[in-house]
């Protein structure tokens, strides 16, 4: 896969970010339900559907996985558990930093705020569970809203580099099959929504897609994906599956036509694409705070919560530009300088 940035993909990833902080800035705390007042319509949307935009990074990561570790439906590599590790420290180094960030942010805001979204003091078991990415496994609570998804994301990627690399030369059909029976069996059980076989469809739907875009490939691939799709949606229809199957079958179109590459060009959707992680990282300690300083100087009123809300998101924005700069890239070249010198290692060997 090229190295190069894929406008299309920053693309998507910036606006499902942007839904996803507006989400939460619709459900949680005194501002989201004065905000409820004044825009009923809108409030109630981004409540009920805008989450729906984590069914875009699941495809994405599919996507972007089969181009970097199986490009042609096969494993480039041996030994899965170094590529794990680093897929780990990838996630976990500004994943630290946040949740210091997170514990932080709840502390100050439990000063001047009395809300159930506001996270309790961490305990030490709950700080070992989050350091592993397992606390949604453990049933531990959660620091802050939406990290859930970054232990999922890494059991995903723990479970696609182990059917890749059991199956070998049928790796890609591992794959599919479980993606299938993710989208027939395990995503139609919501107690499974900690398990990444609950995810593993759109995952794997974003992986085909990947295989699908390649132009010496038949166009069967296209059509394998939408009827697999189809058939999940017909069996029992999920907008979380709708919305996953429409960016897949997306980004195989464009892959193989070419537009991956090249449309949308527009700088502020390759900003946002670039900071989404981050974004997704740090927002919601600042929704937690925007909430206390509403309240604590009385604010909370119809229209400024609106203001509020728009005054948080535009600052949710910020502070994920500065967490990248100065976190995010920083730990990005130090597990390069590592990768840079593992690989000198064993050229001297």
């Amino acid at each position: 896969m090229s190295a190069t940035r894929l406008p299309l993909v920053d693309a998507l990833k910036a606006v499902a970010s942007q839904l996803i902080v507006l989400h939460h800035l619709s459900a949680y705390g005194p501002l989201a339900a004065a905000a409820h007042e004044a825009l009923p319509g809108t409030m109630g949307w981004l409540y009920d559907y805008a989450r729906i935009a984590v069914q875009v990074f699941l495809v994405v990561a599919g996507f972007l996985a089969a181009g970097g570790m199986a490009p042609n439906g096969r494993p480039t590599f041996g030994n899965p558990l170094p590529l794990i590790w680093r897929r780990y420290l990838r996630l976990a180094l500004p994943y630290f930093a946040a949740l210091v960030l997170a514990i932080a942010g709840a502390a100050l805001a439990d000063v001047w705020l009395d809300d159930e979204a506001i996270p309790a003091p961490p305990h030490l078991v709950q700080l070992v569970a989050h350091a592993l990415l397992l606390h949604s496994l453990l049933d531990v609570d959660a620091l802050s809203a939406g990290i859930w998804y970054i232990a999922i994301d890494f059991q995903l990627f723990v479970l696609y580099a182990l059917l890749l690399w059991a199956g070998r030369g049928a790796g890609a059909a591992l794959v599919l099959a479980a993606g299938c029976l993710s989208l027939f069996v395990w995503n139609r059980n919501p107690e499974l929504d900690n398990w990444a076989i609950y995810f593993i469809g759109s995952y794997a739907l974003g992986a085909a897609a990947w295989w699908a875009g390649d132009v010496r490939r038949s166009a069967g691939w296209i059509a394998l994906i939408a009827a697999i799709g189809l058939a999940a949606l017909a069996f029992d229809f999920r907008t979380r599956i709708a919305v996953a199957l429409a960016v897949a079958l997306l980004l195989a179109l464009s892959r193989r036509s070419g537009v991956l590459e090249r449309w949308p060009d527009w700088p502020p959707f390759a900003f946002l694409g670039q900071v989404s992680y981050a974004l997704f990282l740090t927002h919601f300690p600042l929704v937690l705070l925007a909430n206390a300083v509403f309240v604590r100087f009385g604010w909370v009123t119809p229209q400024a919560a609106v203001f509020g809300i728009l005054a948080t998101w535009t600052a949710s924005v910020g502070l994920a530009t500065l967490f990248y700069r100065y976190v995010e890239m920083p730990a990005g070249r130090l597990l390069a300088g590592r990768k840079d010198q593992s690989a000198s290692s064993a050229r001297l060997r």
